[in-house]
């Protein structure tokens, strides 16, 4: 289900006033509703319209509501169907499930309990949905032959690598922004007995710090401004499969203390409720800083992070694996003219010099933005010429990106300044680009979710429509 999709339900009842009750009680927990009073009349709906889910009265004044639901799973399979009664018992509800219903209702109930049964059916569909997606997509893609590189730097990561998918252990792998962090937690999940499970990805610099706990953990409908209906966290979308915390050493300390808790009794409590949900879900978790020196310094505790540091994974950096970048650059170049229909081409030694003499600060991510540059630039030459590659290879440290400014005696705002420098930069890029985030986010070495959550933050949304 898509974030603007309003799941839409059928509703097949002949009491006009529960038929009322239900459609009001349902429209207020964000689903689109459509009636039927009739048997007849709910196979002619089913037969113009794919709904997301069906909830059909046992007794119906023509048919038994058994011959809708048939109806209804033989046209849409992944329809999710309730059966409701007020004279049922077990026989009929054994029936219906056999049938393909996910859930039998005994009148009277609460009409919440309907709307929670058609949400956990909703969110359980897309899981499945989802991950047939990506077995599909990802089965070949997070092999270990697909991480380009044989220095010794890489191949130790290739050892521990092996040594590890198959277990259930924590991981927490360090390395510099841009040395692959994801690549090497999805590689993980990948080739773990939880491969056929959700891999779930969550950075606490992506998100907000005032929504972190809710995305991490869930929350429920009216826990906060907002909160307009219940919603399932990352921990819970994980159950049984991967997730993958990144940045964890920028998370909040009172969020530290939950995601410790969460750890250790391997369950959680959504925001807004005080119920735990058990999950099970093997935890990899990245980072950037130097989690011991933080530490020490009272910005993360140190029971997390033994909590995490059960196998640590160390990513080099592009400049201490120089002897990896021609056959990166290789495969960068092939995976560009792949992904853009383009003939194949090579990379001239003159440019190779200038990629192997460069510091690639951005490491890995930076390296593959340029030679997606350098293959566009190179227009319909099939090999790759050195004036092709981006400006900041061909002329390092000419560009002043922070302006000179002097600092008055009585300081700066810090925040203020810094989000000022920010804006700018997103400026410039929307504006070089004309407009398009994507190649913006490339410029910037961010991913475009990262840049649209920054175009949030500072309200930047007009401007970049402008640009």
């Amino acid at each position: 289900m898509t974030a603007n999709h309003r799941p839409v339900v059928l509703v097949v009842e002949d009491e006009a006033d529960l038929r009322a009750l239900i459609e009001e009680s349902l429209v207020a927990q964000g689903f689109d509703v459509q009636l039927a009073d009739t048997g007849a009349q709910a196979l002619e709906r089913l037969s113009g319209y794919a709904f997301d889910a069906v909830v059909i009265d046992w007794r119906l004044p023509d048919i038994v509501g058994l011959a809708v639901l048939d109806a209804g799973l033989d046209r849409y399979p992944d329809l999710v169907a309730v059966m409701m009664t007020g004279v049922g018992g077990v026989a009929e509800a054994v029936a219906a499930m056999r049938r393909g219903a996910v859930d039998f209702l005994i009148k009277p109930f609460q009409l919440s309990q309907l709307a929670r049964v058609l949400q956990n059916s909703l969110d359980k569909r897309r899981l499945r949905q989802e991950n047939a997606e990506l077995r599909a997509q990802l089965h070949e893609r997070y092999r270990f032959d697909t991480i380009v590189g044989q220095s010794p730097a890489i191949r130790q990561v290739f050892n521990v690598l092996e040594l590890i998918a198959p277990r259930n252990s924590t991981v927490l792998i360090h390395g510099e922004t841009g040395t692959g962090k994801e690549l090497i937690a999805r590689t993980i999940h990948h080739n773990s007995p939880r491969a056929d499970q959700r891999f779930v990805a969550f950075s606490s610099a992506a998100i907000p710090e005032g929504l972190v706990e809710a995305e991490l953990f869930g929350h429920t409908r009216g826990a906060f401004t907002g909160a307009v209906a219940s919603r399932v966290g990352r921990f819970e979308l994980a159950h049984r499969g991967t997730i993958f915390i990144d940045e964890v050493g920028m998370m909040p300390l009172p969020l530290q203390a939950k995601l410790l808790r969460a750890l250790q009794e391997r369950e959680i409590e959504r925001v807004g409720e005080s119920r735990s949900i058990k999950f099970d879900a093997r935890i990899i978790a990245a980072t950037n800083c130097d989690l011991r020196k933080l530490v020490k310094e009272g910005a993360f505790r140190e029971d997390l992070f033994y909590r995490l540091n059960v196998i640590p994974i160390t990513l080099p950096p592009l400049r201490d694996r120089r002897e990896d970048i021609p056959l990166l650059v290789r495969h960068f170049v092939q995976k560009s003219c792949k992904s853009n229909g383009t003939a194949s081409k090579t990379m001239s030694q003159f440019a190779m010099r200038r990629l192997m003499a460069h510091s690639w600060p951005g490491n890995i991510r930076q390296l593959e933005n340029a030679i997606e540059h350098a293959v566009a630039m190179s227009g319909t030459e099939k090999e790759i010429p050195e004036s092709a590659l981006p400006e900041e290879i061909l002329s390092p440290g000419t560009r002043q990106v922070v302006p000179l400014m002097t600092i008055p005696d009585e300081g700066i705002n810090f925040t203020s300044v810094v989000s000022q420098v920010e804006r700018e930069l997103i400026l410039k890029c929307l504006e070089k680009t004309g407009g398009n985030k994507r190649q913006a986010a490339r410029l910037l070495n961010l991913s475009r979710t990262t840049l649209i959550d920054k175009l949030h933050r500072l309200n930047l949304l007009q401007d970049s429509s402008a640009a």
